[in-house]
């Protein structure tokens, strides 16, 4: 399959035979690093890693993964280059896109990593913005394909903000793959209802579902329970409001137990605010796969990037 020259800004713009390809690309290529066979399908390629945001997993991964390629990864953080400041984003794409032959972008505006991807002329990635997160989707599929051995038909319910980047990645990426994906959130915290109404036509093709509910008795049946910390980077002062609403919805054992099945796992897309959306007894149990989970991150960012920019991609 042929993603060559591709941004990777939301699963919105991918096919599911492309993004199961990602994963599957994913999967081969951890299995040769556990090996010891890495790969230069980037050599002689330099990225561009802008971040308005700080991060451990997305900046490492990408790190990690360009080196493992023979790519030389670049950080500009928020305080080292005119981004949307003295210059606009259309004139440091045009800039960057000249120098560097893949910029990553993890930041607040989603307009700011599509603006980039127009006027850059190389490929562009979304390391999270402010609607969407799709690298950590891959990760999180990659994690639950190894644990259970497949992904259509997993019931998969995430719990806590229902309207965050994650939750609207989760549900695209569940709805295009079949999977039988759950909100379990406050009403007030639900998604836009026009993304909920795109989802539910993906899985109506997918022969996945999609479902909204504020009772915690849609963890019935889960085979992975999700949340994500309770208040997102940049709605700090909305920190009090945040915990009365979501502190009905913390994961702990007695919500993994009410799934009813033995087999449930825990994920979260980390770093957890443990006492809040998650108890550190769950978080640190056999159920939880989220160092897994981090891990996968750098094979699947590693999967885009050689996937839309790398010289030996089949």
């Amino acid at each position: 399959m042929n993603l060559k020259g591709r941004n990777f800004l939301t699963l919105k713009d991918f096919t599911p035979e492309e993004i199961m390809y990602l994963i599957d690309l994913a999967a081969d290529l951890k299995a040769k690093k556990k090996q010891g066979i890495l790969g230069n399908s980037l050599k002689g390629k330099n990225i561009a890693l802008i971040f308005e945001k700080p991060s451990t997993r997305t900046r490492c991964a990408f790190t990690v993964a360009c080196n493992d390629e023979g790519g030389n990864p670049e950080y500009l953080g928020k305080n080292e280059i005119q981004l949307g400041h003295k210059e606009s984003v259309e004139d440091t794409a045009r800039v960057l896109g000249r120098m560097f032959d893949g910029i990553e972008f993890r930041g607040f505006k989603h307009s700011t990593v599509e603006k980039l991807a127009e006027y850059s002329g190389v490929p562009v990635w979304n390391g999270l913005t402010d609607d969407y997160h799709p690298t950590q989707i891959l990760a999180d599929f990659l994690t639950i394909k190894e644990h259970f051995g497949y992904l259509k038909g997993i019931h998969f319910v995430y719990l806590g903000d229902g309207r965050n980047n994650m939750a609207n990645s989760l549900m695209i990426g569940s709805g295009k793959l079949g999977l039988h994906f759950t909100i379990v959130a406050p009403k007030e915290l639900w998604p836009q209802e026009d993304l909920v109404a795109l989802t539910k036509e993906y899985a109506k093709e997918s022969g996945g579902s999609i479902t909204l509910t504020d009772s915690l008795d849609g963890v019935k049946d889960a085979d992975v329970l999700y949340t994500d910390v309770w208040v997102s980077m940049g709605e700090e002062e909305k920190s009090q409001e945040r915990i009365a609403l979501l502190k009905d919805y913390q994961v702990n054992t007695e919500l993994m137990n009410r799934t009813g099945k033995d087999s449930t796992v825990f994920l979260h897309c980390l770093p957890a605010v443990k006492g809040y959306e998650v108890t550190e007894e769950v978080f640190e149990s056999s159920k939880s796969l989220v160092f897994d989970e981090a891990e996968n991150r750098m094979h699947t960012i590693k999967a885009v990037m050689v996937a839309t920019l790398g010289e030996d991609n089949e």
